[in-house]
């Protein structure tokens, strides 16, 4: 059974892009373009990693976070943060919400794809 990959992202491109990094290794991609359609996502599937950006409507990244970390169900998930904010205090923030990796775009896919791997295999 492939490992399930959730991409919370609101650019459809970026969404797009990753996806397509992401299933040619074989994995399952599902997407939500905010935070609040990540947390609706959630209970109705088996997410094996998750990946945020972190400026998005309604829910941003760092309230999906720390939801997720907050949920016993759902603490353990993997959490790689995509952003286009790179200085050391969003990183640092991002971090201490919970997230395991910091990514700045723009990424390449050997890199998401090494990233992904390190917590799924």
């Amino acid at each position: 059974m492939a490992k399930t990959i959730l991409i919370a992202e609101d650019s459809p491109s970026v969404r797009k892009f990753i996806t397509l990094a992401l299933k040619i290794k074989g994995y399952r991609v599902l997407s939500a373009q905010d935070g609040m359609e990540a947390l609706e996502i959630l209970p109705k599937e088996k997410i094996d990693l998750l990946i945020t950006d972190l400026n998005m409507p309604n829910i941003d990244g760092f309230k999906l976070i720390r939801s997720i970390r907050q949920n016993p169900e759902y603490k353990d998930i993997p959490i790689i943060i995509l952003s286009s904010l790179a200085k050391d205090e969003d990183v640092n923030a991002g971090l201490a919400a919970g997230a395991n990796s910091y990514l700045i775009k723009p990424f390449n896919t050997k890199r998401i794809q090494y990233e992904v791997a390190k917590y799924i295999g």
